[in-house]
């Protein structure tokens, strides 16, 4: 992706961002009011199942977007269910897919991991030509080190992105997205950013999914706590400039962002518009 300068680059970025939604009640109203030239991703999850993806996949599809569904391994029975999934999407035209480990405790089936999922897909017919994998820059809670990154690399041979977990620490992002590459792992990345959320919502959901540390660093920054007692939001481009702001930043293989809209689609989509480089 060829950027002019810094600027230039933060623009492009958002411009080009995917927002994630979740599969929530009144869900799909919001998505409908994204515009159609940004893509759209659906969250799967224990809770809500994979027809409840779907469902929001083929409405996101009808009110024209593109869109790119997740989809958890540890969701998934067995080929039957993975085929039925994927037939799913072909018949609505989805060519990109998501495929992480999944949030369960418990796999309901034979796969537990998104590497699982990725080989039988092979065998499979799907629509599918784009897949993307998750990251995880700042580690994982349950999951070492070494195993992230032993699952990385046999993932890379079928996957063709991948979407980094939540970080606000763009040093951390930046140091983790070079070992990576020298460790044999050349996936585009797309950077996990949050909305624009109010400040102590934005704290109390990261620490739902799992990045203390990342939050830990956020609680740092200069401005935090007076952002928490006036009811501010987090400003993510301060982070994307400071990633774009690296010597080696053309290098590094960054492809776009990930917005996790935590379904504050409304503030997502306005501050993308704000931020974004005008259409050429």
């Amino acid at each position: 992706m060829p950027f002019q300068d810094e600027l230039t680059a933060v623009e492009q970025l958002i411009a080009a961002a995917n927002i994630e939604v979740i599969p929530l009640r009144g869900a799909d109203e919001k998505t409908a009011e994204v515009p159609g030239s940004t893509t759209v991703t659906i969250t799967c999850s224990p809770k809500f199942g994979l027809d409840r993806t779907l469902d929001h996949v083929i409405k996101a599809r009808e009110s024209g977007h593109r869109v790119v569904p997740h989809l958890a391994a540890r969701m998934v029975a067995d080929e039957t269910d993975l085929q039925r999934f994927l037939t799913a999407l072909s018949a609505v035209g989805v060519d990109d897919l998501y495929v992480v480990g999944g949030d369960g405790e418990e796999p309901v089936g034979k796969y537990s991991e998104a590497f699982d999922v990725l080989e039988a897909m092979q065998s499979l017919d799907h629509s599918i030509t784009r897949i993307g994998v998750g990251c995880y820059p700042e580690g994982h809670p349950h999951i070492s080190d070494a195993a992230l990154a032993d699952a990385l690399l046999r993932k890379q041979r079928y996957a063709d992105y991948m979407v980094s977990q939540l970080c606000f620490d763009a040093a951390a992002f930046t140091r983790w997205l070079r070992a990576t590459r020298g460790a044999g792992i050349l996936l585009p990345v797309r950077i996990g950013v949050a909305a624009p959320l109010q400040t102590r919502k934005l704290v109390e959901l990261s620490l739902k999914i799992g990045v203390g540390s990342s939050v830990k660093f956020l609680t740092k920054q200069h401005g935090f706590v007076g952002n928490l007692l006036l009811g501010r939001s987090y400003a993510p481009e301060s982070l994307i400039a400071e990633i774009a702001a690296q010597p080696d930043f053309a290098e590094l293989g960054i492809e776009g962002l990930h917005m996790f809209s935590f379904n504050q689609v409304d503030a997502t989509v306005d501050w993308q518009r704000r931020n974004a480089a005008s259409p050429a």
